[in-house]
């Protein structure tokens, strides 16, 4: 069953930009456009088994646990190495195919260290948080129960959610935007859990960013106006007084 003319234009509105620098991304540079997503996955998978092993379940949690408990300045040692930490409870594969994809698109759309930035600082604001709602106790509005400062909080879900919030924002993919943000609301009203509200923090981290760039991208636009509207202006004008056309 083909899509009708109307759906095909919105997907192709939707989804043509980003489809397009994709593919022009893998046609010009091949696995070399992915080779920090690829990285990341087989940083992971590294890990996983690493974690499975009687010898290295206690050194992966010292160097990548993060916990709302522990010492701020210990925490953010671990949090970069605890995005690539899978969570056991999870299938690991959920994991590296989240990596592989969105950290895929997210390093063609924009760039190896902007896809870094927004993945650590989308997981950072999930764990600081935590933190801070811990300290405001079940009671108070976005609080956290005492028991969460217990939980191990590492895995790249909150990375990935906040890439993928960036990239339809820089592609003005809006719906696919929006239903990322509505998935991650309806997870926490399902079931109310410290990842889904980190995931929830990490988006709204994300949103100021964008928020904050779009303001500057239009204050930019202003002055650029102004000064072409000037210019145009003083050439209509001609030359002063006293000057020699």
């Amino acid at each position: 069953m083909s899509l009708s003319p109307a759906l095909r234009r919105a997907a192709v509105r939707e989804w043509g930009p980003l489809f397009t620098a994709v593919r022009q991304r893998l046609a010009e540079h091949g696995a070399r456009a992915l080779a920090l997503a690829l990285g990341a996955v087989a940083l992971t998978a590294a890990i996983q088994v690493t974690q499975n092993q009687a010898w290295g379940y206690e050194p992966v949690r010292s160097l990548g646990a993060v916990r709302a408990e522990d010492p701020l300045p210990l925490a953010l040692l671990r949090t970069p190495l605890s995005l690539y930490v899978p969570a056991l409870d999870l299938p690991v594969w959920g994991a590296l195919a989240q990596i592989l994809l969105v950290f895929g698109v997210a390093e063609v759309c924009l760039g190896r260290w902007r896809t870094l930035a927004v993945a650590y600082g989308a997981t950072l604001a999930g764990t600081l948080y935590a933190r801070i709602g811990v300290a405001l106790g079940p009671g108070a509005f976005l609080g956290l129960p005492a028991s969460d400062a217990q939980v191990v909080d590492t895995g790249p879900s909150a990375a990935v959610v906040g890439l993928a919030v960036y990239v339809c924002h820089q592609r003005r993919a809006w719906f696919t935007g929006a239903l990322v943000v509505l998935a991650m609301v309806v997870e926490v009203l399902v079931k109310d859990n410290l990842a889904g509200r980190e995931h929830l923090a990490a988006i709204a981290a994300v949103l100021v960013v964008c928020g904050v760039r779009e303001w500057r991208g239009r204050r930019r636009g202003s002055r650029d106006s102004g000064a072409v509207v000037r210019t145009c202006r003083r050439a209509a004008a001609g030359p002063g007084p006293g000057r020699r056309r």
